[in-house]
């Protein structure tokens, strides 16, 4: 199977805000979606399931902007950039929809910057640091197939706003997954370097996927997206011991609690601040 066949087959398948958050220019993709939770539907439930996933969203895109001005290469600093602004996409989506069903009122800032790490329920691959590009490509290659998986079944939520972030995000999660899955097979085929840093890099992930299969089973299409890639460079299938605990339960590794420092400093310094 050519390279170019394994990457197809991959790829298958609001109002200005001038807070601290995000910016300005945010284009609102739920314009007209009834906001009402539908009758039958727990609230709290629902605003749990919203907040897990922002989190997941925010820690990733957070990670992937730490390759600014790192990168290998200029194309792929600009392309990890906008994966991370896709994320931070879906992370205010869902913050909102949180903030809206929660009773709390909370906007996206206090999600994003006023909780602390034990607040967080973010599973725990996302906060892990970058370490080389071997690492950071195979996570995104798990994270965006775990991901896309579980909004491809979001899609038909009974909460119609959920659902429309779930249909807006398979999408950019779709060109996620393929992008890593094109750097995952030109390094696991590359030099025999490049090789070894891959095959490292799947064994660091591997105690940390029944913690996604935990929170969303997604077993299958994870495992199956790996199997191609092995395919084509014969990097083995990950395989590992699971670790205790999990980042839907609040359990963190000491990692998250310095990332959320240096993404909360400006926000907690200059608190109600605009720009």
């Amino acid at each position: 199977m050519s390279d170019d066949h394994v990457y197809l087959a991959l790829a298958e398948g609001h109002e200005d805000d001038a807070r601290w958050a995000y910016g300005t220019g945010f284009e609102d993709p739920l314009h007209g979606v009834d906001t009402a939770v539908p009758e039958g539907v727990d609230a709290g439930r629902l605003a749990a399931q919203c907040v897990a996933l922002g989190d997941d969203a925010l820690i990733s895109a957070q990670r992937l902007a730490e390759w600014t001005t790192r990168a290998p290469e200029l194309e792929e600093e600009v392309a990890l950039a906008n994966i991370g602004l896709d994320l931070l996409g879906q992370a205010r989506l869902l913050y909102a929809r949180a903030g809206q069903t929660d009773g709390s009122g909370r906007g996206e800032d206090a999600y994003a910057y006023f909780r602390d790490a034990q607040d967080f329920r973010n599973v725990r691959l996302s906060e892990l640091p970058c370490g080389d590009f071997a690492f950071s490509v195979v996570r995104l290659l798990v994270l965006s197939s775990w991901r896309l998986a579980h909004f491809q079944s979001l899609g038909s939520h009974p909460d119609p706003v959920l659902a429309a972030i779930a249909v807006k995000g398979v999408q950019e999660l779709t060109y996620h997954r393929q992008y890593a899955a094109e750097w995952a097979v030109r390094l696991g085929d590359g030099t025999e370097e490049s090789h070894r840093r891959m095959v490292t890099a799947l064994e660091r992930t591997a105690p940390y996927l029944d913690e996604l299969f935990t929170a969303y089973d997604a077993r299958d299409e994870v495992v199956a997206v790996l199997r191609r890639v092995g395919e084509e460079t014969g990097l083995p299938l990950p395989a590992a011991r699971p670790l205790p605990g999990a980042g839907r339960d609040g359990d963190h590794t000491g990692y998250l609690a310095p990332l959320l420092t240096e993404l909360q400093s400006v926000a907690r310094a200059h608190p109600e601040a605009a720009w």
